[in-house]
Parts: C-alpha cells; structure tokens; sequence
C-alpha cells in the first residue's frame, strides 16, 4: 500500500514570490526572514522524499462560482495548467503546468464516495495560488505529479468545522488504502485570521493575533477536541471575514490524525500571521517514520 510520509499545512501568501525576489532595496523589511522561514520549512518535505503530492487548497472564484460551487472537489487529469492572469498581474506568479496522477485521483475519488463525501469532480481543473504558492514555497522544481483537492471556504453554507476535519481523516484513509507503493505527501493551505476588503485588512498583524496564537497552538498539540469546541463559522467571521480558511489547517489536523506537530513556525507579516506545520506519521511502535 501508499506510505504517507509528512503532512504540511500552511498559509499561502500570494506576495512571497514578488516580495523575496525584487531587488533588495525594494524589499519589505520582513523578506530576508520570510525567505530564511520558507527554506527552513521546504526542507521538512524534502527530507520526506514523497512520488506523489495530495494537495489541498480552495478556488478564490477563479473557476469555480457561485452558479455552481461544489463542498469538495477533486482533479482528475494528467496535466493541469496554474495561475490565472490576476494572479501574473498582481502578485507577479508566473504560469506553470503541473502533472497530474489519473490513477491515484480516481482511486481516491471512489474511495471518498465509498467513505460519504460525495465530491464532484473536474477533469479540466486550472490550478489558482491556493495550491501555486505551496509548489512555490515547498517544491520550486515542480517535479512531482498532484492530486488536487478544492474546498469550499468561501461561499455559504460551509461544510462545519468537525465536516472538514472527517474528510482529512477520510483522505488519509484513501492515502493508506491506495494499493501502491509510492510515498505520499498531503500538503494543504489556507488562512489564519484574514480580513479581505474590510476595516481590518491593513493591520500591523492580522485582525485576530490571540486567535493565532491560540490556533497555533491547538494545531502544534493536535487538540481537536479544543479545536471543535472554540471554532464555529460565526468565531471565524469576528476573527475577520475570510478566517474561514482556517478549516483547511482542520481538514489538514485531520490527515495528520490528531498528534501533536514535528515543526512549527510563524511570522508576523503586516495585515496576516504566516503559519507552518508539519507533521511525520508515527510507527506501530509510536515512533515518528521519518
């Protein structure tokens, strides 16, 4: 069977390309320590050494709308092309191709059906920032094939919080039972407190910092319980208007099963806080694999 070998959960900062590779004198006084930050991070999944990518992220109405907005979504295709023209435009990310794996979205889309998640499905899917800016951050040589999974953040009704964090643990049931014997990696994005457009958007931190600290910290002690308890969708909405993206990190707590986290880091970054998280699967003999 497939081997998941770590589980990366994180925020996706459409800027970090741009703002770590203009000229130094043009940079934001934070780029030299994002940069350090990501590097540090990306070696989490190198040493990994996955074949394949389970990735997770959410369309930001780029393909998907509100004439028809799917819960979850999975990609069935050998190839996908990435990055819409707004995204080229505004955050300077370039376009990139990448590989898909037919066999291992298929195997995976039966699989969530058999489990309850009855997801639709895009053999055409064009890939937004949402899961570019990981490839970016975690594996710039864009080198190995993905499956991708989208997730409804965005448009109400969501999916509860406890919904999302079942359908990681059905996504990691799909990775355990996919008869191969490739070595997976599950990498998911989304949001800590974020306001989009409102009062608080231009803050010297994102508008909710106890609640990233303490967001934070549930993820490093994999408290779902804790989590489950405190997050609702109208606590997200006072921590700011887009903080629903948090029920990705939920979902991503999920695949990992509630175990404490391998590596943690964060950064105070104006009007967000960037968040990294990985976590190694244990062996039978509750030690960490890798």
């Amino acid at each position: 069977m497939a081997e998941l070998v770590a589980t990366l959960a994180s925020t996706h900062h459409p800027f970090y390309l741009r703002a770590t590779t203009m000229p130094p004198e043009e940079q934001i006084p934070q780029a030299p320590e994002w940069k350090r930050k990501v590097e540090s991070y990306r070696e989490t999944l190198s040493r990994a050494k996955p074949d394949i990518l389970v990735m997770v992220g959410s369309d930001h109405f780029h393909q998907i709308f509100l004439d028809n907005c799917p819960q979850f979504l999975i990609g069935k295709a050998d190839r996908y092309d990435a990055t819409f023209w707004n995204e080229e435009r505004e955050f300077g990310i370039p376009k990139y191709v990448l590989e898909g794996d037919m066999a291992m979205s298929r195997f995976m889309h039966q699989h969530l059906l058999d489990q309850g998640f009855d997801f639709a499905f895009s053999n055409e899917l064009k890939i937004d920032h949402s899961i570019i800016c990981p490839i970016i951050t975690v594996r710039p040589d864009n080198d190995l094939p993905v499956v991708p999974i989208y997730t409804n953040i965005f448009a109400p009704p969501l999916p509860s919080p406890k919904r999302f964090y079942d359908l990681g643990r059905a996504i990691r049931k799909a990775i355990d039972d996919y008869p191969s014997g490739k070595r997976i990696a599950a990498i998911g994005t989304g949001h800590l407190s974020l306001e989009l457009g409102g009062p608080r958007q231009f803050m010297e931190t994102g508008p909710d910092p106890e609640f990233d600290r303490q967001a934070i910290e549930w993820l490093r002690n994999g408290d779902i319980d804790a989590i489950l308890a405190n997050v609702t969708h109208e606590s997200m909405a006072r921590s700011g208007n887009a903080t629903h993206g948090f029920l990705n990190f939920i979902l991503m707590l999920g695949v990992a099963g509630p175990e404490t986290a391998d590596y943690v880091d964060n950064l105070d970054l104006f009007h967000t806080m960037e968040a990294y998280l990985t976590w190694y699967p244990r062996t039978e003999a509750g030690e960490r694999a890798a």
